[in-house]
């Protein structure tokens, strides 16, 4: 008996395929169409400026769809989660849970307080009524005797330190009174309607200039300290002067 062979001739499967693409293509262009339309929805409402300005700083990706990431979880409860293999395993891993010493840093904690800068001043005056003049005849008398360049020069730098230290806490004690004496006075001035003047610091510093000149011209050093500025500032300004040719080189010229 002859086997009929049940085999489709080739041009009805290049129908079939067809047929198979067209409904792909037309489903696909179903698709393009519904998220156009769901699109132009969403930027119905939108003004043509906040366009403009979505498009200058790139905020228009939002309406860009993103790819899904993948959620770390576990196919099943009794299997280990699965984790990213980019990220390297730490070296250390906690297996006691210990107590953790908190550090408190008291300056900026509210347990502390506030800080009251007139009483600091009047409970540590002694540093600078005290120890640092003592501190400072004794590398006195130590510089005197020694006679290691080295030890000489470290003395000297501790000696600078301190005078720096005094220099620095006068010139604190005479704004402090500059400005309390100011706060009084507008005080007062409040009482009878006026508007406070607040100082500020470059107005401080004129005052206790003023009062430095006049407290130099009562005392009769003006003179001097005017001098040994008026020295200073000119060996400042010899470092900016060109050295002065020898007398052969402007010859050869």
């Amino acid at each position: 008996m002859k086997k009929y062979s049940s085999s489709v001739p080739s041009s009805g499967k290049q129908i079939v395929e067809e047929e198979s693409e067209d409904l792909e293509s037309s489903s696909s262009d179903e698709s393009l169409d519904s998220e156009e339309e769901n699109i132009e929805r969403e930027l119905a409402d939108v003004t043509f400026e906040e366009l403009q300005r979505a498009r200058s700083d790139g905020s228009h990706s939002m309406y860009q769809k993103t790819k899904q990431e993948k959620k770390s979880g576990r196919a099943n409860k009794n299997r280990p989660m699965e984790v990213s293999s980019r990220k390297p395993v730490s070296r250390f891993r906690e297996v006691i849970q210990a107590p953790k010493n908190m550090v408190r840093d008291p300056r900026f904690e509210s347990l502390s307080g506030t800080l009251d800068a007139d009483g600091f001043k009047k409970r540590y005056s002694f540093i600078y009524e005290k120890t640092l003049p003592a501190e400072k005849e004794e590398l006195k008398k130590q510089l005197r005797k020694t006679n290691d360049p080295n030890v000489a020069e470290e003395l000297k730098k501790q000696l600078s330190w301190i005078d720096k230290q005094f220099k620095s806490d006068s010139t604190k004690r005479v704004d402090a009174a500059i400005l309390a004496k100011h706060k009084k006075k507008e005080r007062e001035a409040a009482k009878h309607g006026k508007k406070p003047f607040y100082l500020k610091k470059s107005e401080i510093r004129k005052q206790r200039l003023v009062e430095k000149y006049t407290n130099l011209k009562s005392t009769g050093k003006l003179d001097a300290y005017v001098e040994r500025k008026r020295r200073k500032n000119a060996a400042k300004d010899r470092r900016y002067i060109p050295y002065q040719r020898s007398s052969k080189l402007d010859e050869q010229d």
